[in-house]
């Protein structure tokens, strides 16, 4: 058995007493669950299924300790105009950097950290209840190290007159930002959260996750930008339980980060419905990693998946989606597909799309392609007067800007298009972002 770093053993007991939510007993008795499950066995390993592609040698060698927020650091490049936000700098919620002043009446927020003795409460309903079954040991170890997050609640019939924003902000290295968000949508209630993770020094682990609970007939949109600075190490998951009729949309750019995974994984209940979308950029020798899991688990649900990726340099890509479609989850339409392009011959994807069905009346399907720039449609463009490379720009910008389309509102997807050119200025040309 793989025992958790020493230093964690030996920082944990001093720098948890000062953490939010000491006096309240079972948030602590959580937290102490989680490291129990952590210490016992530290990081995953390459043995366990889900994450044989994923390499964290980096967390097993080094040492990220939660730090101090600055006073205020400048996030003006990182704002989704028009839109609610809530910050987190170096995993702590920032009051003075937030905009939440006027939310309807049928929003509740709190942020763990301001959270009264009797606030907390509510938390106790939600925190680790998502997850679940599915909890590893990244989700452990950050909720034994959870220094903050938010608690979003919708009532039934309510509705976020615009994008929430999450944003989160590192600033000092080696630090370890932890953080936990819940999201509970009542019956037919809606929202849309943009959820956008930057750096601003160069070496790092954010370690965050957030649970949603989608009420019946209630439907959630999730924008996950993930620009994290190129040494940064990344782990953020998205768990979610869809009551009937309810349905979840999440697209998730992955853009940064040494080593970046994310997890999506939905439970459904009868006529609930999500769509995954996912487009995964890689350079240098970056390594982005997707995991998804969907249990359909009453009749007539629908799920879809679409992940794309564009791998260059000795970038390597890895998409793991499974499908599980239990005895009752009769008449469940799914779909999934994984499409990646590689611009290197040292680029590389792994990709092992699963579908385990149990119920006999289904339509599920899956679909998985890897290969490099078709020839014969960059001889078709220079036959038409392109340059060669013109024509490799044209056909990268088409294979790409199919997963910004799936954004229906333009001011979000020009928003998401101009994160990507930034972010990525040698491949801006190649995108025509």
């Amino acid at each position: 058995m793989m025992m958790a770093n020493a230093e964690y053993l030996a920082a944990y007991p001093v720098l948890s007493r000062e953490w939010p939510g000491q006096a309240d007993s079972w948030l602590q008795a959580w937290r102490e669950d989680n490291w129990r499950r952590f210490s016992a066995a530290g990081f995953p390993a390459a043995r366990d299924e889900d994450w044989r592609y994923t390499n964290l040698g980096v967390l097993r060698k080094a040492l990220y300790l939660p730090v101090a927020a600055p006073a205020r650091p400048d996030i003006t490049a990182y704002c989704l105009p028009d839109a609610w936000r809530a910050v987190f700098v170096n995993g702590l919620f920032s009051l003075e950097l937030s905009e939440l002043q006027g939310l309807p009446d049928a929003v509740s927020f709190q942020a763990l950290t301001l959270a009264s003795p009797r606030e907390l409460t509510a938390w106790q309903d939600y925190l680790g209840r998502a997850g679940g079954e599915q909890a590893h040991n990244i989700l452990a170890f950050g909720g034994a190290w959870l220094t903050d997050g938010l608690l979003l609640q919708i009532a039934a019939g309510g509705h976020l007159d615009r994008p929430l924003q999450i944003l989160h902000v590192v600033t000092a290295p080696q630090a370890l930002a932890a953080t936990r968000h819940v999201v509970a949508l009542a019956a037919g209630a809606s929202a849309q959260i943009v959820e956008t993770f930057v750096g601003q020094t160069p070496d790092y682990f954010t370690a965050s996750a957030a649970e949603a609970f989608v009420g019946p007939g209630a439907s959630l949109e999730w924008i996950k930008l993930q620009s994290e600075s190129d040494k940064a190490q990344h782990y953020a998951g998205l768990f979610c339980q869809i009551a009937e009729g309810g349905s979840l949309t999440q697209h998730n750019f992955a853009l940064g980060g040494q080593m970046a995974r994310t997890d999506v994984q939905c439970d459904l209940a009868r006529a609930a419905g999500c769509r995954l979308y996912g487009l995964s950029l890689g350079a240098g020798v970056r390594q982005v990693d997707n995991f998804t899991r969907i249990v359909h688990r009453e009749p007539a649900g629908i799920s879809r998946q679409y992940y794309k990726g564009i791998m260059d340099g000795r970038a390597r890509g890895v998409f793991q989606g499974r499908v599980l479609v239990e005895q009752a989850a009769q008449q469940t339409d799914s779909q999934m597909q994984n499409r990646n392009l590689l611009l290197s011959a040292d680029a590389e994807v792994d990709s092992k799309p699963q579908l385990e069905i149990y119920a006999d009346d289904v339509k599920c399907s899956h679909g998985l392609t890897v290969g490099q720039l078709d020839e014969q449609s960059l001889f078709y463009l220079q036959s038409r007067g392109l340059g060669r490379e013109e024509a490799r720009h044209l056909l990268t910008q088409a294979f790409a800007n199919e997963m910004l389309a799936f954004i229906e509102a333009e001011p979000l997807r020009a928003w998401v298009r101009d994160r990507l050119a930034a972010r990525f200025p040698a491949l801006a040309e190649d995108l025509r972002l």
